[in-house]
């Protein structure tokens, strides 16, 4: 992993999950102030720069961050696991959305649903290929597929995040079928 996929990894821990550990604050939407959080990254002995971060933002293949229209906030599109409003705007889904995994935590899944576990929203893919990829980093990959439509239509709320990602508190059991893997995954 190289020097900037390295910080980018941090980013996300402190913009998602930890302001503590760049000793800095976020906001109720999840902004954080960008010269506080680059004090607070050199303070504790990584080097970042203004140059660097905009690197990191515009090159990062998740689309993970974004800056406000002066580049004075940042924060991340979505997957905190600390209560932030990052102001997702709720969407119809297409009819099927999914959701990569690894094996090992289907006999859960299929008992208990999609939950969010330390996030706020379970995350759903618009396409199989890009759940393989999230299912591949956990494990032995499997892909759900879930009826997001019928869903919709009975009054759960999906939104869509900045990074494409599709969002919702839960899907229970019945909307989630299970997929053969070969139908996946390339």
């Amino acid at each position: 992993m190289g020097k900037l996929d390295k910080l980018s990894v941090f980013i996300s821990l402190v913009l998602r999950h930890k302001p503590d550990a760049a000793g800095i604050t976020l906001d109720e939407h999840g902004w954080a102030n960008v010269e506080e959080l680059l004090d607070g990254i050199n303070n504790i002995g990584r080097k970042i720069d203004m140059g660097v971060l905009e690197e990191i933002v515009r090159t990062d293949h998740k689309q993970r961050y974004r800056f406000n229209e002066d580049k004075t906030l940042i924060r991340a599109n979505q997957g905190h696991s600390i209560p932030v409003d990052v102001e997702l705007k709720e969407e119809e889904p297409p009819e099927f959305l999914y959701h990569g995994t690894a094996d090992r935590f289907i006999k859960a899944i299929m008992e208990e649903g999609l939950k969010p576990i330390s996030r706020l929203y379970v995350h759903l893919s618009k396409d199989i290929e890009t759940a393989a990829k999230v299912g591949k980093r956990h494990g032995k990959p499997v892909i759900l597929k879930v009826h997001s439509g019928q869903m919709c239509r009975e009054g759960i709320r999906f939104y869509l995040s900045e990074n494409g990602v599709w969002l919702t508190k839960k899907v229970e059991v019945r909307y989630i079928e299970q997929m053969n893997v070969r139908q996946g995954i390339r």
